[in-house]
C-alpha cells in the first residue's frame, strides 16, 4: 500500500524543493491566518521549484470569494483544501480538486471521496483520537493530519490506516520554519510504515 504524503506550510522555493526531493506527493501553501501564511505571489514563486506531478495545494479556512479568486488566479493550485462547508460559497473550476477538511467531532451526512481529517485547530500540532479517525477512514480516502511527526507516524498509520498523511509543525525546527532533515525523516518513516500495512 502506498501512502500519500502532504508536506504543509511551505513558504519558500528551497523548502519546496527539499520536500519534493524527499518524495512528497503534495505540498501545501497556507493562505489562512498562521505563522505559515503566504501570499499568492509567494506561493507561486515557491511552487516554481516543484516538479510536475506533485500536487500544489492551496490551504484556506473560511475564505471570502475574493480571497479564493486571488489565490486561484495568482497561484493556480491543483487542489483547494478548506473546511467542508466552505465549498458551497466558492466557485471552484472543475480542473481544481477539492479536499474538504473534516474536523474531529463533525457530523457528516455525506462523506467526500477524498478528505483531510484533523482536530478543531489547524496547524497546532493537535493529535486526533486515532481510533475515531480509523472509523472515519473507512468512509473514503482520508488524509490524516494533526500532531504527526517522524516519531509517531508509523503508529498512526498502523492504527488509522489512512489513504494519506499530512504534516506541518512536525517537520519544523521552530513555528513556521521547516527543517529539510525532519521532512526527509518523516517521509522515510511513512515509506517504512507502508511495508507493514
Amino acid at each position: 500500500m502506498s501512502i500519500f504524503v502532504k508536506i504543509c506550510g511551505i513558504r519558500d522555493p528551497d523548502t519546496a524543493a527539499a520536500a519534493a526531493d524527499a518524495g512528497a506527493n503534495a505540498i501545501g501553501f497556507v493562505f489562512a491566518e498562521s505563522v505559515r501564511k503566504v501570499t499568492a505571489a509567494e506561493a507561486r514563486d515557491a511552487a516554481a521549484a516543484i516538479p510536475v506531478g506533485i500536487k500544489r495545494v492551496a490551504v484556506m479556512k473560511h475564505p471570502l470569494a475574493e480571497d479564493w479568486e486571488d489565490v486561484l488566479h495568482g497561484f493556480e493550485p491543483d487542489v483547494l483544501q478548506t473546511d467542508i462547508g466552505d465549498f458551497a460559497s466558492l466557485e471552484v473550476p472543475a480542473r481544481i480538486r477539492k479536499w474538504p477538511v473534516i474536523r474531529e467531532g463533525d457530523a457528516i451526512a455525506a462523506w467526500p471521496d477524498v478528505f483531510v481529517y484533523e482536530g478543531q485547530q489547524s496547524g497546532a500540532g493537535q493529535t486526533v483520537d486515532w481510533q475515531s479517525a480509523r472509523e472515519a477512514a473507512a468512509n473514503g480516502n482520508m488524509i490524516l493530519a494533526g500532531g504527526l511527526n517522524a516519531g509517531n507516524v508509523v503508529e498512526a498509520i498502523s492504527v488509522v490506516q489512512p489513504w494519506g498523511v499530512d504534516v506541518s509543525s512536525g517537520v519544523e525546527s521552530q513555528p513556521g520554519q521547516k527543517d529539510a532533515g525532519k521532512i526527509r525523516e518523516f517521509i522515510s518513516a511513512v515509506r517504512a510504515a507502508e511495508k507493514e500495512v
